[in-house]
């Protein structure tokens, strides 16, 4: 694979800037209590009717691939979906038996305080941002796909059916539009506000009100204020959080925790990262570089053989011609010599 100059400069900066960013930015290990004015999202199971609005909604605003079935096709309901590639949110359906109303959860990414696919990238492609929004920069991602082994959430999906520049495609909480102060797509377009968009400090206080007003409603407890050291996606729900598709045993313990031991050696994989992709570049850069010589070297012989055997060709033309030439002019004075012979022959005939 020959390495071109412009990329492998991006690689080497983007291994240098995974040296040299904040820990908080790049959630590396060590507490990381969150950036406090960060914002976030609420999601109230008890408010959600299923309608899909907010998966039409991420579609346009995220320029995604139209579905095969449209948004207002409720069947799809029927079967448990996940985000992949394209999809960067989905709608499920829990519950609805015995008589009981169903329940409707919105998946996407949980945008974590201190991201598992963020303390697996060794080259800094995913960043924690100040306003709470897990962002990735395919620029430089090298395509290893630990974030997908280390999403505990089964979030993060990778473009396999795109040969040349795949991507990890996943939720970004409309990071530009938060930017330009707009609210997310699903957010916005939510019909019922079962989706709150503000301050996650706020969003919490707000479900603690919640709790405390309708005591019966939901299940007292907060999911994603504290799972796997928290994040910026909340959830209340009037069930436990494992009858709609959510996992209980993550605990409290950020995702670098757990793999600060397996990852101990990526700091030292990081500062060599350069000085290999550097012997990469140089022995690409040598190998075609032989390889430029040795085709100009064939191409010259192969013209210098073309032109050898074109000149004996030719030579050999020029000798058969001449010699053709000469046996003509051979017969052609052996032919005048015979008729003139004949006809003096016939001269001394007709004198006698």
């Amino acid at each position: 694979m020959t390495i071109s100059r412009r990329k492998f400069l991006g690689w080497a900066a983007a291994a240098g800037a995974g040296i040299a960013t904040p820990k908080a930015a790049r959630a590396a290990h060590g507490e990381f209590e969150g950036y406090p004015e960060a914002y976030g999202i609420l999601h109230d199971l008890t408010l959600c009717v299923g309608c899909r609005s907010c998966e039409a909604a991420c579609n346009r605003v995220n320029d995604l691939p139209t579905p095969d079935k449209p948004f207002d096709d409720l069947t799809v309901l029927e079967n448990k979906r996940r985000t992949d590639d394209k999809t960067y949110t989905v709608v499920n359906r829990y519950g609805g038996e015995n008589g009981l109303p169903p329940l409707f959860r919105k998946s996407q990414c949980n945008h974590c305080l201190e991201p598992a696919c963020a303390s697996a990238c060794f080259v800094g492609a995913f960043t924690k941002t100040p306003e709470g929004a897990v962002i990735y920069d395919a620029s430089v991602c090298v395509g290893c796909r630990y974030c997908l082994i280390a999403c505990p959430f089964n979030v993060p999906a990778f473009e396999y059916d795109e040969p040349l520049t795949p991507r990890v495609m996943k939720c970004t909480m409309c990071y530009p539009r938060i930017k330009e102060g707009k609210l997310p797509g699903c957010v916005e377009a939510c019909p019922k506000e079962a989706l709150t968009f503000g301050k996650r400090s706020d969003l919490i206080r707000m479900a603690r009100e919640r709790m405390r007003k309708y005591p019966g409603r939901y299940v007292n407890k907060i999911y994603g204020e504290t799972e796997m050291g928290g994040a910026n996606w909340l959830y209340l729900s009037p069930v436990p959080f494992e009858d709609i598709g959510l996992r209980e045993d993550l605990g409290s313990i950020p995702a670098p925790e757990y793999t600060s031991g397996a990852l101990g050696i990526v700091p030292m994989i990081i500062g060599l990262w350069p000085a290999l992709l550097g012997g990469i570049y140089l022995v690409n850069k040598r190998r075609d570089k032989v390889a430029h010589h040795e085709l100009r070297d064939a191409v010259q012989g192969a013209v210098d053989n073309t032109q050898a055997a074109a000149d004996a060709r030719l030579k050999s033309a020029q000798e058969k011609a001449a010699k053709d030439k000469e046996t003509a002019v051979e017969k052609a004075v052996k032919k005048a010599l015979d008729e003139a012979g004949k006809a003096s022959e016939k001269k001394d005939e007709e004198g006698a």
